[in-house]
């Protein structure tokens, strides 16, 4: 198993993560061992998933990709704003319209 988490820098980015042990990788984050974050402490774990070794990896390419509106809406745990986002991104835009009673 292994886990991708979501970090929030004290500048406000965001940095996405995969690692076999999150406790000793957030360690590394909080005592400047890791390049990215070590200039940008102090860092707070916003998300984290454990999955699958594989699966953790490629959830973690996938997040990089993703926009920080994206990013705050799986923070936010809001479900449905991360599928409009999602179908967004591929183009189809969702449109709402209202009932015309005639």
């Amino acid at each position: 198993m292994a886990w991708v988490y979501l970090l929030e820098c004290a500048d406000s980015l965001f940095y996405v993560g995969s690692t076999r042990d999150l406790d000793n990788r957030m360690q590394q984050h909080s005592s400047a061992q890791v390049g990215f974050t070590s200039r940008r402490r102090p860092v707070k774990l916003m998300w984290a998933a454990e999955l699958e070794l594989q699966d953790a990896y490629a959830i973690e390419r996938r997040i990089h990709g993703w926009s920080r509106a994206k990013k705050r809406a799986l923070i936010d745990g809001d479900v449905e704003l991360l599928r409009q986002l999602s179908s967004r991104a591929r183009g189809s835009i969702s449109v709402h319209r209202r009932h015309d009673p005639s």
